[in-house]
């Protein structure tokens, strides 16, 4: 399964490939940041960021596309580009009919170095180690958008799974939702 992650920005998004799939090697395709320059009118800043993403999304073809999930913070202009900037790589991929994942950071931090508390140069280590590269992907923003992709590849993957089982199975017998059949196979704990 090929997965491109998103690290949504207005100034840098960051865009990695990656090929893989749960328990096996992980590869890199691509990475690479989309930069706008902040003196620049925010629609160009936009079409700039999403004639970035579309010219990869053309190039790599990936099965899915994972974008980080904007998260609350103080700061709600950052909030607001990063929003508009991960609209565009989710609008571009339904253009395409690409499936479309969010994670949130926490969840990505989890699934790559074992801890949603992790710190960027965590991330960037374990992403190095796991894609077998010889120096950490730079600036951070494109080790976040490789931490997507994978996160996608472990994670959403094995969900998608379990709810595409869940409808296939009979409705009086069997769960389903996914949350409903992670409940049944620990026997019913929450």
């Amino acid at each position: 399964m090929r997965v491109l992650g998103v690290d949504p920005g207005l100034t840098r998004c960051g865009v990695g490939v990656v090929d893989g799939a749960p328990g096996r090697r992980l590869t890199l395709v691509r990475v690479e940041v989309v930069r706008t320059a902040p003196d620049l009118d925010l629609a160009h800043r936009l079409l700039a960021i999403e004639r970035g993403i579309e010219e990869i999304l053309d190039a790599v073809e990936p099965d899915a596309v994972a974008v980080e999930r904007v998260f609350a913070q103080h700061n709600v202009r950052t909030v607001m580009g990063t929003a508009q900037a991960g609209a565009l790589a989710i609008a571009a991929a339904a253009r395409r009919g690409i499936p479309v994942a969010l994670h949130t950071p926490s969840e990505v931090k989890a699934a790559v170095t074992g801890s949603g508390r992790a710190d960027k140069a965590q991330v960037g280590a374990m992403v190095s180690r796991l894609l077998a590269l010889d120096e950490l992907p730079r600036p951070a923003d494109a080790a976040d958008a490789l931490a997507l992709a994978i996160c996608h590849l472990w994670r959403g993957a094995s969900s998608d799974r379990l709810a595409a089982a869940a409808a296939l199975a009979p409705s009086s017998r069997i769960p389903r939702s996914a949350a409903a059949v992670r409940r049944a196979a620990l026997g019913g704990a929450r």
